[in-house]
């Protein structure tokens, strides 16, 4: 009979310590400074750590892998790294770490949109092994959001000849909450708590991201109970889900850090032509895409930033449907009947949202004799073939947002290069003129109004058809808490969690 009760309490806290998790696609690299798709990214979240970090409710800077940090001038940043902080290997974390992250972006191998970040940074040096001094060549809004992004560690990555195709990628070592333990590719991801994380061991022992491509496959697990986390499309929330599904699982509804587009690509002479650009954005009924597709779960996006931050100009509406005004400027640009103006819109799968919101666009632009074709292609396939080397010429896509994004990553006509966010080829002098002076304001209401005046600049250029905001919907299972859902999300306390039978 004790052997009997051991085996069945050794079960049940195996099964009460994983969190099931999914995600649409294999990551990529494992490594902060190249995770750039969400599932890299959402996975590397775990496994590294910053130097600050916003406060749950975003109101704040704190402190992460820096226990404090201050300015001495309005170019130098000082940080005082917290002591005892161990990487996964057991080594110790210093500043040198720092100082070599630094480096590494800024490597000629290293292809990371990191280096736009960092170009306000003189020159970072370690004073002693806990701290770090950061010079800035000029005041610059975003110094110490610059440092929201994963430290890698010198001692393992100081003689690596290539970060691009190291075996660190797949196999990282940082300082986070969990390690990784086990990589299986299309299958699933394991991370383990880490014992000697700095601000405690987390309750839950292992992290289990299930790959799976598929949004219905996702959805039908995460109701069978196969997963304990996973968000939900309008169209489920509303029609699909039943008493017992509302009974094991809490749903929290926010508003999402995103916002979807449809980017033209500017270097062809279809989309140079301002008058076709306005055309289109008057041809499309944003409001009738969003409650389609939300189920009045979205709301539209009017500009680059979103609500709620100190850049989103209020006085912006987004443009109202006109298919007068729209086959007018097309004929002005050489456009009709005769010669429609034809495009191909290219997304990907891995959102089960964007391929019908291809198709609905592709029914409204009809009605002013635009042919559109679509292509709707597997994530890593849509960004190696169509994203990065620019083969495209419209794309609908989105962005996830920090609470101060950086005009500069996605505006800004040096942006305008492989590796990089501009992949538009957007180019606007005065647009340019006015990010380079808010980087280098610390006032927040100059700050406030230079940013409103970038967010006005660019929709009336209509580089992006911006679209829709969509309302986050997530579904927790109910065993799983105490979740305290802020402006940041969720995940802000994970190492609180635990999880129940």
């Amino acid at each position: 009979m004790r052997i009997i009760f051991l085996v069945l309490l050794l079960g049940q806290m195996l099964g009460a310590s994983t969190l099931h998790l999914a995600i649409s696609s294999n990551p990529s690299r494992l490594n902060p400074l190249l995770a750039t798709d969400s599932a890299s990214s959402s996975i590397s979240d775990f496994i590294f750590n910053a130097l600050v970090k916003y406060s749950p409710t975003g109101d704040a800077i704190i402190g992460d892998l820096a226990e404090r940090f201050y300015f001495e001038n309005n170019t130098t940043l000082i940080f005082e790294l917290r002591k005892g902080v161990k990487w996964h290997d057991g080594a110790p974390f210093e500043a040198r770490d720092v100082v070599f992250t630094y480096e590494l972006i800024h490597a000629p191998q290293t292809a990371t949109p990191y280096t736009s970040t960092f170009r306000m940074v003189e020159k970072v040096e370690a004073l002693d092994a806990h701290t770090v001094r950061v010079i800035y060549k000029a005041p610059y809004f975003k110094a110490l959001e610059t440092w929201m992004m994963g430290i890698v560690p010198y001692h393992l990555l100081k003689d690596e000849a290539n970060i691009m195709s190291a075996a660190f990628n797949t196999a990282p070592i940082g300082t986070g909450p969990y390690r990784l333990s086990r990589l299986e590719h299309s299958k699933s991801i394991e991370l383990e708590a880490f014992g000697d994380y700095f601000e405690g061991k987390p309750k839950i022992e292992r992290i289990s991201f299930h790959v799976i491509a598929d949004p219905m496959t996702r959805f039908l697990k995460l109701k069978a109970g196969e997963l304990d986390i996973g968000a939900l499309e309008a169209m489920q929330f509303e029609r699909q889900l039943d008493r017992s599904f509302s009974e094991r699982f809490e749903t929290i509804e926010q508003i999402a850090h995103t916002y979807d587009y449809l980017g033209f690509n500017l270097r062809l002479d279809k989309f140079k032509d301002p008058r076709v650009r306005r055309a289109l954005s008057l041809a499309i009924n944003r409001k009738s895409l969003a409650d389609i597709l939300f189920m009045k779960h979205a709301r539209v996006c009017t500009g680059p930033f979103l609500p709620g931050g100190i850049g989103f100009d209020s006085s912006v509406e987004a443009p109202q449907r006109d298919l007068v005004a729209a086959k007018a400027l097309l004929k002005e640009a050489g456009y009709d009947e005769r010669h429609p103006l034809r495009f191909e819109i290219a997304t990907s799968s891995g959102s089960a949202i964007r391929p019908y919101a291809a198709q609905i666009i592709q029914q409204q632009l009809a009605a002013i004799g635009v042919e559109v074709e679509l292509r709707i292609m597997e994530w890593q396939a849509f960004l190696n073939m169509v994203v990065f080397p620019r083969q495209f010429e419209a794309v609908l896509l989105g962005w996830s947002l920090s609470l101060s994004p950086d005009p500069y990553l996605l505006w800004h006509s040096d942006n305008d290069k492989p590796g990089a966010f501009n992949f538009i080829g957007y180019h606007n002098h005065k647009v340019d003129q006015l990010i380079e002076t808010v980087q280098s304001e610390v006032d927040r209401e100059r700050i406030s109004t230079l940013l409103q005046q970038i967010f006005y600049e660019i929709v009336q250029d209509n580089p992006y058809l911006f679209l829709y905001i969509p309302n986050s919907l997530t579904a927790i299972d109910r065993h799983i808490g105490p979740i305290r859902p802020t402006v940041n999300g969720i995940w802000h306390n994970q190492i609180e969690w635990e999880k129940s039978e």
